[in-house]
Protein backbone atom coordinates (compact mmCIF):
# COMPACT_ATOMS: atom_id res chain seq x y z
CA UNK A 1 0.00 0.00 0.00
CA UNK A 2 1.29 3.44 -0.90
CA UNK A 3 0.00 6.98 -1.26
CA UNK A 4 0.99 10.22 -2.93
CA UNK A 5 0.80 13.27 -0.65
CA UNK A 6 1.27 16.96 -1.28
CA UNK A 7 3.21 19.15 1.16
CA UNK A 8 5.44 22.17 0.78
CA UNK A 9 4.51 22.58 -2.88
CA UNK A 10 5.89 19.13 -3.74
CA UNK A 11 4.45 15.64 -4.13
CA UNK A 12 5.86 12.57 -2.38
CA UNK A 13 5.16 8.85 -2.78
CA UNK A 14 5.08 7.30 0.69
CA UNK A 15 4.78 3.82 2.17
CA UNK A 16 4.25 2.97 5.83
CA UNK A 17 7.65 3.01 7.55
CA UNK A 18 9.33 5.35 5.04
CA UNK A 19 11.62 8.13 6.26
CA UNK A 20 11.85 11.22 4.11
CA UNK A 21 12.99 14.83 4.28
CA UNK A 22 10.34 17.38 3.38
CA UNK A 23 10.15 21.17 3.42
CA UNK A 24 10.36 22.57 6.94
CA UNK A 25 7.20 22.41 9.06
CA UNK A 26 6.73 24.28 12.35
CA UNK A 27 6.41 21.21 14.59
CA UNK A 28 8.52 19.79 17.40
CA UNK A 29 10.54 16.59 17.22
CA UNK A 30 8.52 13.58 18.33
CA UNK A 31 5.14 15.11 17.39
CA UNK A 32 2.56 13.28 15.29
CA UNK A 33 1.36 15.09 12.17
CA UNK A 34 -1.40 14.26 9.68
CA UNK A 35 -1.27 15.01 5.96
CA UNK A 36 -4.80 15.36 4.62
CA UNK A 37 -3.83 16.38 1.08
CA UNK A 38 -3.70 12.85 -0.36
CA UNK A 39 -3.71 12.73 -4.17
CA UNK A 40 -3.58 8.95 -4.74
CA UNK A 41 -4.00 5.77 -2.68
CA UNK A 42 -3.05 2.32 -4.04
CA UNK A 43 -3.90 -0.79 -2.01
CA UNK A 44 -2.95 -3.92 -3.95
CA UNK A 45 -5.25 -4.01 -6.98
CA UNK A 46 -7.41 -1.10 -5.78
CA UNK A 47 -6.49 2.43 -6.82
CA UNK A 48 -8.27 5.58 -5.65
CA UNK A 49 -7.39 8.73 -7.56
CA UNK A 50 -8.50 12.08 -6.20
CA UNK A 51 -10.02 14.96 -8.15
CA UNK A 52 -7.88 16.66 -6.85
CA UNK A 53 -7.88 15.02 -3.38
CA UNK A 54 -9.01 11.59 -2.17
CA UNK A 55 -11.89 12.15 0.24
CA UNK A 56 -11.53 10.59 3.68
CA UNK A 57 -7.86 9.66 3.26
CA UNK A 58 -4.98 10.78 5.45
CA UNK A 59 -1.35 9.91 6.09
CA UNK A 60 0.03 10.04 9.63
CA UNK A 61 3.70 10.56 10.38
CA UNK A 62 6.05 11.14 13.29
CA UNK A 63 8.63 13.94 13.21
CA UNK A 64 12.11 12.46 13.58
CA UNK A 65 14.21 15.62 13.42
CA UNK A 66 14.49 19.21 12.25
CA UNK A 67 17.68 20.13 10.42
CA UNK A 68 19.40 21.75 7.48
CA UNK A 69 20.78 20.18 4.31
CA UNK A 70 24.44 20.34 3.30
CA UNK A 71 25.83 23.67 2.18
CA UNK A 72 25.42 24.49 -1.52
CA UNK A 73 27.83 26.96 -3.13
CA UNK A 74 26.31 29.42 -5.60
CA UNK A 75 29.09 30.90 -7.75
CA UNK A 76 28.40 33.38 -10.53
CA UNK A 77 31.08 34.53 -12.98
CA UNK A 78 31.01 37.00 -15.85
CA UNK A 79 33.93 36.75 -18.22
CA UNK A 80 35.85 39.84 -19.39
CA UNK A 81 34.42 42.07 -16.63
CA UNK A 82 36.09 40.33 -13.67
CA UNK A 83 32.77 40.08 -11.92
CA UNK A 84 32.32 37.11 -9.63
CA UNK A 85 30.08 36.49 -6.64
CA UNK A 86 30.06 33.60 -4.25
CA UNK A 87 27.10 32.81 -1.99
CA UNK A 88 26.12 29.79 0.04
CA UNK A 89 22.77 28.32 1.02
CA UNK A 90 21.50 25.68 3.48
CA UNK A 91 17.89 24.65 3.06
CA UNK A 92 16.01 23.73 6.26
CA UNK A 93 14.09 20.43 6.34
CA UNK A 94 11.86 18.28 8.53
CA UNK A 95 12.56 14.54 8.55
CA UNK A 96 9.46 12.41 9.07
CA UNK A 97 8.70 8.71 9.42
CA UNK A 98 5.36 7.61 7.96
CA UNK A 99 3.39 5.57 10.49
CA UNK A 100 0.17 4.83 8.61
CA UNK A 101 -2.07 5.41 5.62
CA UNK A 102 -5.86 5.60 6.11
Amino acid sequence: MFAVIKTGGKQYRVNAGDKLKIEKLEVKEGDEITFDQVLLVVDGETMRLGTPLVAGSAVTAKVVQQGRHDKVIVFKFKSKTRRRTKNTHRQPFTEIEVTGIK
